[in-house]
């Protein structure tokens, strides 16, 4: 997976947030640096995203794994991260949607992308829901 994000960030940013190739061609992609919860250190993951109005919307589902991934645990610690859509970079507040939010929101990207849906039917725990508003 590594080598897949890689390949995905070095696509994005030759061509200005469009994805060209490999399994997320085409796919509305937003870069995600956040500072590591233990380690200080950056790291910026790609991932598909949707929008609620001026916000970004992303599912920290992991593929259904049973653990959150790491990028979460990093923004609940740092909620402060940067952003990349498009040519732009943007700092931006990260906060986990709850309740009716979150089930709006989560259902608005699983009707869209019917992978979430089966990412939740295969884990016990409720996949989080982040809003990324620009700062």
């Amino acid at each position: 997976m590594a080598r897949i994000n890689r390949d995905v960030i070095e696509q994005f940013r030759a061509n200005a947030g469009e994805i060209k190739e490999g399994i997320f061609k085409g796919s509305p992609i937003v870069l995600l640096t956040t500072k590591g919860a233990k380690s200080g250190t950056t790291h910026t993951t790609p991932l598909v995203h949707t929008r609620d109005r001026d916000r970004y919307v992303v599912i920290a589902s992991k593929g259904g794994a049973p653990t959150n991934p790491a990028w979460y645990h990093n923004l609940v610690a740092n909620p402060i991260v940067t952003i990349e859509v498009g040519p732009e970079q943007l700092k931006a507040r990260a906060t986990v949607a709850q309740g009716e939010e979150r089930d709006r929101l989560f259902n608005a990207q699983a009707a869209l992308m019917p992978g979430f849906a089966e990412y939740q039917r295969n884990t016990r725990r409720r996949i989080p829901v982040v809003v990324l508003e620009r700062l």
